[in-house]
């Protein structure tokens, strides 16, 4: 199973949806909660090269946000990247 990673804070509803989306598939995801940490949300912004969030990683690989992710989900991409079998 791939490894994915959203990046969130506490005030964003596209990271309400982008969470929903993945809870409603079953994928399992790690929340990285930059709402107290503004330091380490500016470095994860400037590193990746977003300046959004959510950002959305699947095995280290910039996906982009919510509508990217309901993008690949509505295309069937998203499986098909984390290898899941339906």
């Amino acid at each position: 199973m791939s490894r994915v990673q959203v990046f969130t804070t506490a005030y964003c509803s596209f990271c309400y949806a982008a969470k929903a989306l993945l809870d409603r598939k079953g994928i399992r995801y790690e929340e990285i909660d930059v709402t107290k940490n503004p330091a380490m949300k500016r470095k994860v912004m400037h590193e990746i090269g977003w300046k959004t969030v959510p950002i959305i990683l699947i095995d280290g690989k910039l996906i982009g946000g919510f509508q990217d992710l309901m993008a690949l989900d509505i295309e069937k991409k998203l499986d098909e990247m984390l290898s899941i079998r339906r």
